[in-house]
């Protein structure tokens, strides 16, 4: 039998509601919607962590983060460990990788055989990053990614561009020339939107500015002791109306472009006509709160920040139109990939191949899955507190352990927005108790904490040695910052100050 190539389009920071085929109605995500229209769209797929690299890595492996020890966005991942795009190379596949990866370390491939366009960051930890000049900071969960925000340009959205530009080109003369030699291809894009800078383009910006509705879950209404804590501790507890809708208007702005992105890409695959043979999937690394419950960016285990989109299509193997509300994580996709692929999976893995249950909604299937949120004190955004935090969704339930806190558990079937914990009702003694047992089997925070302190030692060292040394980069995509500004903005009659910031 012919095997099939294979297209994985991965996003950063994507809530999975803001898509049209999600359910939106302001965002105009065409592409995505023809995907999910002519596939299979996953309306309960999670991330292995709420948060970049241990999400990506953990993809890559199909392995929890605690079980590779890449907890934090200055991990390393073990070269030694394969990954799925080893399996897939082993099996006679090239696999290519166009833009993101976010890999920290020397291990810039993980299993792909090349790679173009690279990464905006360094390699390395404690090499300099590359400035973004009027956006510092607003890349990061800091308060200055709200207040500058709205119409302008950042680095991420050129970035983006450029990387569409490299896989509209490597479809059109290497998956051309791929076709015609019967030789199947595995590529990866890798898109940075729409992650933080809140800023989109002016035309992008205008089409939703005054168009976004507000979040629809009050501050008010949110639950969790450490939530509380984070939000104050982020300065998110007081962001005006005005900042709101501007960052709102700017992510949906994002997500268009992103999907404009996603079609040239797309029309490239139809153009070497390849769309009949072709397994395309689209997903992103975690979601973003945009303002719901007064949260932003991700971190947490509620649903705006883990559950992310994922959608499927090959025409001839998967139904067209369907959705599926299989419980299923980022850990699976690699090993899901690799059965259509024809090959054998990865070896010691958490993840399971869910390609049954995009074929057939009636395969046999444990709607179970997990996800965690590890830091240790020293980035910045942690304001100190180290943190091992875990979370079980299981058929309808959903609990998570906040350290020492008490524990949040929730009935998503009668409360989809999360604002009922039920941890302390009687009724539920059952099903808390059965969830707490499953959920700490294998998981030891304190263990996790003592080796995350060693592995900080171990990684001041690499920093220190990178600062001194300086040591070459590869893959990296080099911009000038001044390639970052922002433009002014009117709402109503509200008055702008000379940077283009809105009097709150």
């Amino acid at each position: 039998m012919k095997r099939k190539n294979v297209l994985f389009i991965f996003s950063d920071q994507h809530a999975q509601k803001v898509a049209g085929c999600y359910g939106d109605a302001v965002v105009r995500t065409p592409n995505m919607d023809r995907l999910a229209g002519e596939g299979v769209r996953f309306d309960n797929a999670y991330c292995p962590s709420p948060i970049c690299v241990p999400s990506r890595m953990a993809t890559l492996t199909a392995r929890w983060p605690h079980r590779q020890e890449c907890w934090t966005n200055d991990d390393m991942l073990r070269s030694d460990l394969p990954s799925w795009l080893h399996m897939a190379g082993a099996a006679g596949y090239d696999p290519v990788l166009i833009g993101r990866l976010h890999a920290i370390g020397p291990d810039q491939s993980h299993g792909y055989a090349s790679r173009a366009v690279g990464d905006h960051s360094p390699n390395h930890p404690g090499s300099a990053r590359q400035s973004m000049g009027v956006l510092s900071g607003t890349n990061d969960p800091n308060r200055e990614s709200l207040e500058n925000s709205g119409p302008g340009m950042s680095a991420y959205q050129a970035k983006d561009e450029a990387v569409t530009d490299a896989a509209v080109k490597w479809l059109l003369e290497t998956g051309a020339a791929k076709k015609a030699s019967g030789q199947p291809f595995c590529l990866t894009v890798g898109y940075m939107l729409p992650h933080p800078p809140y800023v989109a383009d002016r035309e992008a910006f205008d089409a939703y500015n005054g168009r976004v509705p507000p979040p629809s879950i009050d501050p008010a209404d949110m639950v969790g002791e450490w939530h509380h804590w984070w939000r104050s501790a982020r300065k998110v507890a007081d962001v005006s109306i005005a900042e709101r809708d501007r960052a709102r208007a700017a992510y949906w702005g994002l997500v268009q472009r992103l999907d404009e992105m996603i079609g040239r890409v797309l029309g490239a695959v139809a153009e070497i006509g390849a769309m009949d043979d072709t397994l395309i999937v689209y997903a992103s690394d975690h979601g973003d709160h945009l303002g719901e419950r007064g949260l932003w960016w991700k971190h947490t285990f509620f649903e705006e920040s883990v559950k992310v989109p994922l959608i499927m299509r090959l025409p001839g193997v998967l139904p067209a139109g369907e959705r599926r509300d299989h419980v299923v994580n980022l850990i699976d996709l690699g090993q899901t990939l690799l059965e259509a692929m024809g090959t054998e999976l990865l070896p010691n893995t958490d993840g399971r191949s869910f390609w049954s249950v995009a074929q057939d909604r009636s395969a046999c299937w444990r709607n179970e899955t997990f996800s965690e949120y590890c830091t240790d004190p020293v980035p910045h955004w942690t304001n100190g507190r180290a943190v091992q935090q875990r979370m079980i969704r299981s058929d309808n339930w959903k609990l998570s352990i906040y350290d020492s806190e008490p524990p949040l558990l929730f009935d998503l079937k009668a409360d989809p927005e999360e604002r009922s914990n039920r941890a302390n009702d009687p009724a539920c003694a059952d099903v808390l108790r059965s969830l707490m047992a499953r959920l700490t089997e294998g998981w030891q925070p304190k263990t996790i904490a003592a080796r995350m302190r060693e592995r900080r030692v171990e990684k001041d060292i690499l920093a220190a040695w990178a600062r001194q040394v300086q040591p070459s980069q590869t893959h990296v995509w080099h911009f000038a910052s001044d390639i970052n500004h922002l433009e002014p903005i009117t709402l109503d009659n509200e008055e702008t100050d000379p940077t283009g910031r809105i009097e709150a």
